[in-house]
């Protein structure tokens, strides 16, 4: 198999799995089997065309773009200056949450013999993996590789550990209560279109870039099951008991060993959408703005570091706020993109995503609709 693809398929399997997991089993825990059921497979499906989507409009235009670039291109000013606001925000917003939640998990792994807080931990992962982020995405996509076979051999170990512990009477069927609870949180889990730019680059001509559809098919296929069986076992294990961030219900069925184990797989999916996303917003910052390195790099990662050091720490919130920027006004976007993309083609893209006017206009209309519900489930 061709090394760059290894890497791109890396890259974006990295910036898809991160802090989303953590939320799925509690969400479906709360809204029952059926309904997670459905939002995996449909909304999640949603989530795989729009990534096909953002793939052809970059395979379409010659320059070096993200979202903003495109939305400008395509859209005019009024859509870039919206998308800028959009990307900064739901960008910088990820960035905030994976520095949060990353604290907590060092803190679990490493407090028995390094006793610092969560808060110096994430100060700690804040600064080893921007200097990542500054060396760019060659760089990252080597490191995505490691970090994401290390991620999906942690994985396979808590799973031996919890099969002994699951019981089927853990699991609810329906809950009409919460029934629109998982919305935000499955499309949060699955979104990574900020990759496809990224590995985009990675391939260097025609019959690579041709190959740009089937991975991301291919990828959706680990991270659709990896999520799924996260959620299975968690919810098995923990039942009623399922924790917000997934692990910390686990501890008492478990053992703190496991946990840290759990916590260590979380930090290799933090670290890996973190990378990805942090060199997302900086070169969405050089090549759609033309502003330098420097300060691109600052605004990048100095912004949801000062967030951070002001006060803003709480996790759930964070991931709500990005939700909703990220998946649902993005989505949307990509979607209006596409079609003038397909109008006005700068070149012949390496494939083409066949999708009827009905469904596109289904899919806007399951996003917005979606995103109401959201609001009044919470």
């Amino acid at each position: 198999m061709n090394s760059r693809f290894v890497l791109a398929f890396s890259t974006l399997v990295g910036t898809i799995v991160g802090a989303g997991i953590f939320g799925l089993p509690y969400v479906i825990s709360k809204s029952g089997i059926i309904p997670g059921i459905f939002y995996f497979v449909v909304l999640g499906g949603v989530v795989l065309l729009l990534h096909l989507m953002f793939g052809e409009i970059a395979l379409r235009t010659k320059e070096k773009h993200r979202l903003i670039g495109y939305a400008s291109l395509y859209l005019g000013k009024w859509a870039k200056k919206l998308v800028t606001v959009s990307t900064i925000v739901g960008m910088v917003g990820a960035l905030l949450a994976y520095i949060i939640i990353a604290g907590d998990f060092l803190e679990i792994i490493f407090s028995s013999f390094l006793p610092f807080s969560s808060f110096v931990y994430s100060l700690l992962f804040w600064a080893f993996f921007s200097l990542f982020i500054l060396r760019g995405i060659q760089t990252i996509a080597k490191m995505e590789f490691l970090l994401s076979l290390a991620l999906f051999l942690v994985i396979f170990g808590v799973f031996l550990f919890a099969i002994p512990k699951v019981h089927l009477e853990n699991f609810v069927l329906f809950d009409a209560a919460h029934i629109f609870l998982p919305y935000g949180v499955v499309l949060f889990a699955f979104a990574g279109w900020a990759a496809i730019p990224e590995v985009a680059e990675l391939f260097k001509n025609r019959k690579e870039k041709g190959n740009l559809d089937n991975l991301i098919w291919w990828a959706f296929v680990p991270c659709g099951a990896l999520y799924a069986l996260f959620t299975f076992f968690v919810i098995g294990v923990s039942g009623p008991q399922t924790s917000q961030d997934a692990l910390s219900g686990l501890t008492p069925f478990l053992g703190n060993h496991v946990v840290i184990l759990g916590a260590l797989f979380g930090m290799i999916a933090l670290a890996t959408s973190f990378l990805v996303l942090g060199n997302y917003l900086k070169n969405s910052l050089r090549y759609d703005h033309k502003v330098s390195d420097a300060v691109a790099a600052g605004i990048a990662l100095g912004t949801p570091l000062l967030l951070f050091l002001v006060g803003f720490r709480e996790f759930i919130a964070v991931m709500g706020v990005v939700g909703a920027f990220i998946g649902v006004f993005e989505g949307v976007v990509i979607v209006l993109i596409y079609q003038k993309a397909r109008q006005k083609s700068m070149r012949e893209p390496e494939y083409r995503v066949q999708v009827p006017r009905f469904l596109i206009l289904l899919l806007v209309i399951m996003l917005i609709l979606g995103a109401i519900l959201e609001i009044v489930a919470q």
